[in-house]
């Protein structure tokens, strides 16, 4: 019994002395705790910082490049097309090899990811993202989101106005343009253009050019545009439509009043068939020159308007 109660003593002393020192510890680790708490906020800041700047850093170089040889002095910005037969060679870019476009001429460094085979005369070609491109004013100023095409001269882009393969979309306005340069037209005449730079997302696709919105219904557009043998305007086809519907009245009020009156000859005097049939050819020979005469009007108004 005596025993016990010393355990018993001993047990409250040794709990005596280990609360305040269990106590004390976890403060510590309270405190602490909160102390390493302070820095979260500026961990992730730091970051956050850094993946903005890794993003920067990539957003502003080309994600792929691959080397190809050439015999063309390509500067940089220039936009490339492979050349006839070949897959590692390219040359500068016009409205004559417009359906093997490839991308633009850049630095060697400008890319995350470039590809080479090492050998001499060649230049990097980006084929996707954000590339500076040399472009002109042929096909008019070129703004934000425009999509861009190569042009007649050689490695310089301008504006898509019509179905063509583009070398990708317009970021802003052109830079640097105070370049003039002259070059020649199809028709062999000598017309200015102004050069500049424009950042374009690289990114070779065909570019469809989306119908204007007229009054015209699209079939009679396009029977209209097939007899021209061009895109006609509205003006035009609907002139030319007036001039169809009155010579369809016309003909019609003709042959309506030669059936008429050629039934009442027959009827009133059967001997006079010779002369009716004579009436309905000089009638119906009337009928084909009115809408002889309909149609040349028609095809004049869509084709010289």
């Amino acid at each position: 019994m005596a025993f016990l109660l010393y355990l018993s003593i001993i047990r409250s002393i040794v709990i005596s002395m280990v609360e305040p020192c269990t106590i004390k510890a976890s403060h510590n680790r309270h405190v602490s705790t909160r102390r390493h708490l302070r820095y979260i906020p500026l961990l992730l800041a730091v970051m956050v910082i850094y993946s903005l700047f890794l993003s920067i850093y990539a957003s502003a170089k080309t994600s792929i490049s691959q080397s190809y040889a050439t015999t063309d002095k390509l500067s940089l910005g220039s936009i490339v097309s492979l050349k006839n037969n070949t897959t590692d060679q390219v040359v500068a870019a016009s409205t004559y090899n417009i359906d093997s476009i490839l991308g633009v001429v850049i630095n060697n460094g400008s890319s995350i990811l470039s590809l080479t085979n090492g050998q001499e005369d060649q230049v990097q070609v980006a084929t996707s993202e954000l590339a500076s491109v040399l472009v002109s004013n042929i096909n008019g100023d070129i703004v934000q989101g425009d999509q861009i095409t190569a042009s007649p001269i050689k490695g310089v882009g301008m504006r898509a106005t019509n179905n063509t393969k583009v070398i990708g979309v317009a970021q802003d306005i052109p830079t640097n343009s105070n370049k003039q340069q002259f070059y020649t037209d199809s028709d062999g005449k000598k017309q200015s253009v102004v050069l500049g730079e424009v950042p374009i997302l690289v990114n070779v696709s065909f570019f469809f050019k989306e119908p204007e919105k007229t009054l015209i219904p699209s079939a009679l557009q396009n029977i209209a545009n097939a007899l021209a043998g061009k895109q006609v305007s509205t003006l035009p086809i609907v002139i030319s439509a007036a001039i169809f519907i009155i010579t369809i009245i016309v003909v019609v009020s003709i042959v309506f009043a030669m059936v008429r009156s050629s039934i009442i000859s027959v009827g009133r005097n059967p001997m006079s068939q010779s002369a009716i049939y004579r009436d309905l050819i000089q009638l119906s020979a009337l009928v084909l020159a009115i809408l002889s005469v309909g149609m040349i009007a028609i095809y004049l108004v869509l084709t010289k308007m």
